[in-house]
């Protein structure tokens, strides 16, 4: 299962509708898999840091080379000029979310616009309607035709406690963005990108492709794959596990373990900047009523009080950032991790496979042959499956390592931003005290 070699065909312009269609392309940098106007309370734990300093195996995932410029806006460019893409055939655009109500369920639609100029498609462009749900069938189908290639991410399908509600502006939009991101990195991926279910997923009219998910396999079908899984799993570790594999799943458990923890202190860090946002929308206006009582110091405090909504105003803007760029990239790499353990048990479970029946064949004094051909097929399987899941690793990991970069310059740079202008701000006020203490001064002196 090695990855297919693509012949981009001429580019074609993005799609006009719901911004930028380049593969892969979503502003803003990650699509907000969590809503952040309501974020869950977490619980405060002093160890919450402590596994960042223990163990450094993921230092090369956030470091930078000494040779980088210092500026964040000189590194942003560089990272910019470096991963230009290149040229595709395949644009995607999701947008358009549509309410429908109906006497059983209420559901939402989205427009799926594709454009292309691949020999395989009848067409050039294409405009279907899809649900939650279709993106679900499309996924379970990528990871049945591909059991260890690593399927991006979708959003939770259930709303947790503490989040928006369900159909509300946000909350569709905040889903737009993921599912728009979902189809894109499948589209810039080497092999999935020609899946066959791919291609009925962006063409088909919504008959057609309820005609052609109930193809798949039964549900008695995924029960018996499913309870495979589960017993393979509880049967113990694989015996001949690749070292390299072995390695693969220490490296997951570490990346877990820290992209939660980055997870929960994000959130954290948003919950506590909106309090104080909104103490501050409440600090600002005191002062404005106060000068209206204190007429020699009533410039004074509107001017404090003016100071107090610009802040107020950077403030939210910050909050903006960590909302569209930071938590949303943090999750989806939380639901990547998830996934990874996924696909490395996938993986060993036709190892394991492969592995009893060599048992098998060392006990048998009969049917040689038969158990000979049967590992045959299973070495080739697992083959397959190590090369498949070598080369997305190597993709996935410098994917991660170039978002993650991207990610916290972003943040840096919206920091210096947002304390640049708070100082300029305050300084600005500090002046202009100065100035009026010192023209008091010189008319107290005058005779």
């Amino acid at each position: 299962m090695e990855a297919e070699g693509r012949v981009p065909g001429p580019p074609l312009p993005p799609p006009s509708p719901g911004g930028r269609g380049g593969a892969g392309a979503e502003p803003p940098a990650g699509a907000p898999l969590l809503a952040a106007a309501d974020v869950l309370a977490l619980d405060d734990e002093e160890d919450d840091l402590e596994v960042f300093s223990k163990d450094t195996s993921l230092a090369e995932v956030n470091s930078f080379s000494p040779s980088m410029p210092i500026s964040p806006s000189s590194m942003i460019n560089q990272y910019k000029f470096e991963d230009e893409p290149e040229l595709r055939d395949l644009f995607i655009t999701v947008d358009d979310p549509e309410s429908h109500i109906t006497a059983i369920e209420t559901f939402i639609t989205y427009r799926v616009v594709t454009k292309t100029s691949r020999g395989e498609f009848d067409s050039s462009e294409y405009e279907v309607r899809r649900r939650y749900q279709d993106f679900l069938w499309l996924k379970s189908k990528l990871e049945e035709a591909h059991p260890t290639l690593i399927i991006p991410p979708l959003p939770e399908k259930f709303i947790m406690k503490g989040m928006v509600e369900r159909f509300s502006d946000e909350f569709i939009e905040t889903r737009r963005k993921a599912l728009h991101k979902f189809l894109n990195r499948i589209a810039d991926h080497p092999t999935l990108t020609f899946n066959e279910d791919f291609k009925i997923f962006l063409t088909a009219q919504a008959w057609e492709l309820s005609s052609h998910k109930k193809q798949g396999p039964g549900l008695l079908s995924r029960m018996g794959q499913t309870v495979r899984a589960v017993a393979s799993s509880v049967r113990g570790g694989v015996k001949n596990r690749p070292e390299m594999f072995t390695e693969m799943n220490d490296y997951v458990e570490t990346f877990s373990q820290k992209i939660n923890v980055l997870d929960k202190i994000a959130h954290r860090i948003y919950k506590e900047e909106r309090e104080y946002f909104n103490e501050m929308k409440e600090y600002g206006p005191i002062h404005t009523l106060w000068s209206a009582s204190e007429e020699d110091i009533a410039d004074s405090l509107k001017g404090v009080a003016s100071c107090i909504d610009k802040c107020c105003k950077a403030t939210e803007k910050r909050m903006a950032g960590l909302s569209e760029n930071l938590l949303p990239i943090l999750h989806e790499y939380v639901l990547y991790s998830e996934i990874l353990m996924g696909v490395l048990k996938r993986r060993d479970q036709i190892q394991g496979e492969l592995d009893s029946r060599v048992d098998a064949l060392a006990n048998k004094k009969t049917e040689k042959d038969l158990f000979s051909e049967e590992i045959g097929k299973l070495e080739d399987k697992v083959e397959c499956a190590n090369n498949a899941l070598k080369a997305d690793w190597d993709r996935w990991k410098q994917n991660m390592q170039c978002d993650m970069r991207s990610t916290f310059t972003n943040v840096a740079e919206n920091n210096l931003h947002y304390y640049e202008e708070c100082l300029a701000t305050w300084e600005s006020f500090l002046a202009s005290q100065t100035v009026d203490l010192h023209v008091e001064e010189d008319s107290e002196e005058r005779p």
